[in-house]
């Protein structure tokens, strides 16, 4: 069950549409070029999580795509629209809800924008919750591209996710669940569909890590909630360099997303590592408070 709605200058709510039914051209860019943009959030009972820093990362990614995406009440409006139908058609309860933007039809001299709100899928946590088995994958580049070479879009949410889901399919092949990129220079960078986050503690001082931005990585959404709500719990934090080593010895390692939430991860090309359940509990805890928050 997938409830549509475009954002249509004429329906100033948005324009709902048929889930079921083919809605896009095919010859919009988005489909044909992968270029565009996306953001994926929770919703629970209705109501969007985080949406502002979502939209935040929408308007960098369309800087970064010379995009002009509609206004920000706009995509409120529109998926303001798509929740109260998801909630008419299927219930309360957790929803995925992505904003999309392409450039449009090829000659067109409009975007299009949508919103895609559908209930979680069952088990999409359960799956996780034992740990993940995880491969060490080369993403080509080093850690420092980003600044020389921003038309590569690194730091970008788009659409052009073939190597990230290749990535993932090669992880399944070969006996795992998951995979976080490393630079060719051998900095830890992010999973194809999170962020990489690990713990360590030392003389009694809590510390979360997350690799640094400057390297080219997606900015997450849930990994900043995460690292505030830890602060104001007594966490220490910090941002790389991080390299595989520092995986390897952290107490305890991460991949987080807006709708997986926390992911343990508990081997690394075949060896395990150190993870905790008490340590997962906690931050759950805390991410969900903090989600919980407009």
């Amino acid at each position: 069950m997938t409830v549509l709605v475009f954002l249509d200058p004429g329906f100033p709510e948005g324009r709902l549409a048929d889930g079921s039914e083919p809605q896009l051209m095919a010859t919009d860019l988005g489909a044909t070029r992968g270029d565009g943009i996306f953001e994926s959030m929770l919703a629970v009972d209705g109501k969007p999580r985080k949406m502002a820093a979502h939209l935040d990362r929408l308007g960098s990614s369309a800087q970064a795509l010379d995009l002009v995406p509609p206004a920000r009440d706009a995509w409120e409006r529109a998926v303001a629209t798509a929740l109260a139908q998801l909630m008419l058609q299927a219930g309360p309860g957790e929803a995925v809800v992505k904003l999309l933007l392409t450039r449009g039809a090829e000659g067109a001299a409009s975007p299009t924008a949508w919103v895609a709100a559908s209930p979680l899928p069952a088990g999409s946590r359960e799956r996780t919750a034992d740990g993940l088995a995880v491969l060490l994958l080369d993403r080509g580049y080093d850690s420092t591209l980003a600044e020389r070479a921003p038309w590569l879009l690194l730091g970008a949410k788009t659409l052009s996710y073939a190597v990230n889901m290749a990535a993932l399919r090669y992880a399944k092949a070969n006996g795992a669940d998951d995979v976080i990129f490393t630079s060719s220079d051998g900095k830890v960078l992010e999973g194809p569909t999170s962020s990489v986050i690990l713990a360590v503690e030392e003389d009694g001082v809590k510390t979360l890590l997350t690799p640094e931005l400057e390297s080219g990585i997606l900015p997450g959404t849930t990994q900043r909630a995460l690292f505030d709500a830890a602060e104001a719990a007594g966490w220490a934090r910090g941002y790389g360099p991080l390299e595989p080593v520092h995986l390897m010895e952290a107490d305890a390692v991460w991949l987080v997303s807006s709708i997986r939430l926390l992911a343990p991860v508990t081997s690394i090309d075949g060896t395990p590592i150190s993870s905790s359940p008490a340590l997962t509990e906690e931050l759950t805890s805390l991410l969900r408070e903090a989600l919980s928050e407009a």
